[in-house]
């Protein structure tokens, strides 16, 4: 059922529209609200799929009660309904926030395609929250020991920024969530997130992946093709693994953070991208500055703000919480039940070596859900928790 709220002072008015809405749909819900005032108080108390909004009414009126909307729950959808002498403040309340807005007395195509329109957008913003969420789940940062907290804080104050960041740590360590923390934060986080790993390109191939390429540039470029600086425009771009791009490609990043343009391969065109930089690498950089391998100016452009992930090792007292997480992530995966770890068991695995961070225990986790007990044991932990 839609449920649809109905803010018209006048008796008559909500008679014809709730008759309409209701013979046109039954899956149409509709409340009625005699003011603005009753209208925002039933609108603090229930959920509603889209709301219907006189301009002119005692008490409070329409704007106001469109610009109470936006801040108690601006995800409804507003139309509201106007006079003839209102139609200029009607489409004025689009700028606050209105969805839409039909004029009285409503012509019955208009005000259905409105309303189906309106329940649609819902529709789809709950669905994007929804798949939000999922992403924001899948990159959840876990642990509560000091390193984590003090990461956790500085997102905070730099998420909201357009500071360039960048992270460092070992492999395995979760540089990557970091990464996506610092992008679902920001004001950028509507836009796209666009990873690179540097590594895994070949180094011939890299300046043509970061900003694309011509027609004709090269032997197999037989199209135009949009690099990731592009594809990022309006969102970030994420370069992990920084320390093993190759010294022309970072020239271009250079110019790239200098100037916000960009050229592809084989055009002198300039592109103009809105992008933000994060960088990750596991490498020292201030070494491979010293072995000519980094240059030192895009250095400190990239490393506005440094956040260094912790090794697992150094943050043992997370690896409890962290197991417990892999295990319900795990379970689900393989659709068994969540399985528990004894105390035994956790205190053998804080105990080990974790060289491989915290991927390196994601993969002991799984292996012993696989192939331990129903409840995980010293001796699962033995048996099968071996890394090598």
């Amino acid at each position: 059922m839609a449920r649809i709220l109905l803010i018209e002072d006048e008796a008559a008015i909500r008679r014809v529209l709730v008759k309409i809405l209701t013979e046109e749909n039954d899956s149409y819900e509709v409340e009625e609200a005699g003011d603005g005032l009753e209208g925002i108080e039933k609108i603090k108390d229930e959920d509603y799929d889209l709301v219907l909004c006189d301009i002119k009414m005692p008490k409070m009126d329409g704007v106001e009660v469109l610009e109470a909307i936006m801040k108690i729950k601006p995800e409804i959808p507003v139309v509201m309904i106007s006079g003839h002498g209102d139609l200029d403040t009607a489409v004025n309340t689009m700028k606050v926030g209105a969805f839409d807005y039909i004029a009285k007395p409503p012509d019955l195509n208009r005000l259905l395609n409105t309303v189906r329109n309106a329940l649609d957008r819902k529709e789809l913003v709950v669905e994007n929250t929804r798949l939000k969420k999922k992403v924001s789940k899948n990159f959840e940062m876990v642990g509560q020991s000091e390193g984590i907290e003090r990461i956790k804080e500085l997102i905070e104050k730099v998420a909201p920024t357009d500071a360039r960041v960048l992270i460092t740590g070992q492999n395995g360590t979760g540089k990557e969530l970091v990464a996506h923390w610092i992008h679902q934060k920001s004001e950028r986080s509507k836009g796209p997130m666009v990873e690179v790993n540097c590594a895994a390109i070949p180094s011939e191939l890299i300046e043509s992946e970061l900003f694309g390429h011509v027609k004709g540039a090269f032997t197999s470029a037989n199209k135009d093709r949009a690099g990731k600086f592009e594809v990022a425009n309006g969102g970030t771009i994420f370069l992990d693994e920084i320390g093993d791009m190759s010294l022309s490609a970072q020239a271009k990043v250079l110019r790239a953070l200098q100037e916000n343009k960009i050229s592809r391969v084989g055009s002198g065109k300039d592109i103009k991208v809105d992008v933000r930089v994060v960088a990750a690498t596991n490498k020292d950089l201030k070494k491979e500055i010293e072995d000519k391998k980094f240059r030192e100016d895009l250095y400190h452009r990239l490393a506005v703000i440094l956040i260094e992930v912790p090794s697992l090792n150094e943050r043992r007292e997370d690896i409890p919480l962290l197991i417990d997480y892999f295990s319900e992530k795990i379970s689900a995966e393989h659709g068994s039940g969540k399985k528990e770890f004894t105390e035994d068991a956790l205190k053998t695995l804080k105990e080990y070596d974790w060289r491989g961070n915290i991927r390196e225990l994601r993969n002991v986790v799984e292996r012993l859900i696989i192939l331990g007990g129903d409840k995980i044991t010293e001796e699962d932990v033995k048996l099968f928790g071996s890394k090598f």
